[in-house]
């Protein structure tokens, strides 16, 4: 035993088996610098279906589904307004597998994302939402931006530009409610689910506390189904490492705080619910 701790001090001033020995390292707090010197329309652009980088087009279904809304890329240059950016994975996330150790897609129907949950409908005769025996919805997978009515693509769009800036220097545990582009009252089609949810103006919660999503399977004239009855939008802070902003009480954000020259982006890889309640 004295030997072997004698020798074991020998080596310690040098290495041990073959490892260096552990040294003090200081460490130099650094805090990312959240300015992207650049409008939201150009950060849209840089990394959409024409990337700067090779390869980095992770809006590029974002950007395609703008242009066939026929919506000017200017909203997203005026000035003090808070926007909604969707990756790819956020509105249509095809099925993969990995051939040869490369990975391949194996089918043009999704499988997650927004056209995964809010597939094109079919109506029983009396105008109800037709259901499958067993009982989920009789849906059509959709494959492309033009499947959906363009008015429902367009007030999507309009519902993610926020007409006030938001971030974490003035966000709060609690939500705010931001008023959108997306006119007051706006409904969607019954093409797609989509237009099957309730949306009220109050919270609709469970006996947890969790949110209730209310799809229906028959409409009601007069209501707004789809979008926010009063065209806002809800954020708030959560506790949360990596994802501490969270959209309409449902979705946490890819990355968020993101400084463009006319206003804050928030970015987001899942399913998101353009209603608050």
């Amino acid at each position: 035993m004295i030997g072997f701790l004698t020798m074991a001090t020998i080596i310690s001033g040098c290495s041990m088996f073959g490892l260096d020995k552990q040294v003090d390292y200081e460490f130099q707090k650094n805090i990312l610098d959240a300015h992207i010197n650049k409008s939201a329309k150009q950060y849209l652009l840089d990394r959409g279906k024409n990337p700067i980088v090779p390869n980095d087009t992770i809006f590029k279904w974002m950007q395609l589904g703008l242009e066939y809304a026929g919506i000017d890329l200017a909203e997203y240059e005026k000035p003090g307004r808070t926007f909604v950016f969707l990756k790819n994975e956020a509105i249509r996330v095809l099925p993969t597998r990995t051939t040869n150790g490369v990975l391949v897609t194996t089918s043009n129907v999704p499988t997650a994302g927004m056209w995964f949950s809010f597939p094109l409908v079919s109506k029983n005769t009396d105008g109800t939402l037709k259901l499958k025996t067993d009982g989920s919805v009789d849906g059509v997978p959709v494959k492309n931006w033009s499947d959906y009515p363009k008015e429902d693509v367009r007030n999507f769009f309009l519902s993610l530009i926020a007409l006030e800036n938001y971030g974490f220097e003035n966000g709060t545990t609690t939500n705010s409610s931001l008023p959108t582009l997306l006119p007051s009252g706006t409904s969607a089609t019954d093409k797609s689910l989509l237009g099957w949810y309730l949306a009220g103006t109050t919270p609709n919660l469970n006996v947890s506390g969790d949110r209730i999503l209310n799809r229906v399977n028959s409409l009601t004239p007069g209501q707004v189904y789809g979008f926010d009855p009063e065209s806002r939008l809800n954020f708030r802070i959560v506790s949360s490492d990596y994802s501490p902003l969270r959209y309409n009480d449902a979705t946490n954000a890819a990355t968020a705080g993101l400084l463009a020259t006319n206003g804050q982006i928030h970015v987001f890889g899942a399913l998101i619910y353009p209603w608050r309640y």
